[in-house]
């Protein structure tokens, strides 16, 4: 069994401007470092055998100002999802995310490949990190693919229950691979 925590990356420029920033780098805003060296202060006790996080700036940035100085491992498959077009146009597409779990967004990615490459890096951890926690700083389709892989959810309820449509903000979401 690996126990995962999930960490989102602090907000960007572009999530104050409303824009879907997808396989661009993102870059933090003044708030999200402060989100992030905040909440790096309120995890400093919690001890993980590995932290890794999506190869985007974001996700980079957010991780470092996380976690310090310790060992962080990129991870393509931690990517947000790929708009393809879309990257970094205004986030309005996002009112329909169901539309694209099966097909992919214009020349981009679907929200299935997204869980394939999820499931990928799940197999992973299982193999290598078995009996291990690990900490992971993404972004939301990651997240909601977890959801759909450990929690047996379906993407329309990952999608519904999604925390950013309440801003339920959390330090961490537990997740496991059984």
């Amino acid at each position: 069994m690996v126990t995962i925590t999930y960490f989102v990356h602090g907000t960007t420029t572009d999530n104050e401007k409303q824009l879907a920033t997808g396989w661009l780098p993102g870059e933090l805003s003044r708030l999200g470092r402060k989100q992030t060296e905040a909440l790096g202060d309120h995890i400093a006790n919690q001890e993980f055998d590995a932290i890794f996080c999506s190869d985007l700036e974001r996700a980079i940035v957010s991780a470092e100002l996380m976690f310090g100085d310790r060992q962080i491992i990129q991870d393509e498959r931690l990517r947000e999802a790929n708009y393809g077009d879309w990257n970094g146009s205004p986030h309005t597409f996002k009112d329909n995310m169901e539309d694209f779990v099966d097909k992919p967004f214009p020349n981009g990615e679907s929200y299935r490949d997204v869980e394939k490459r999820m499931r990928d890096f799940c197999a992973y951890l299982k193999q290598h990190y078995d009996g291990k926690r690990v900490a992971i700083v993404a972004h939301q389709a990651p997240q909601l693919a977890l959801d759909v892989i450990c929690n047996g959810k379906t993407w329309p309820q990952a999608i519904a229950e999604d925390w950013r449509k309440t801003k339920a903000f959390r330090p961490g979401w537990s997740y496991t691979i059984a």
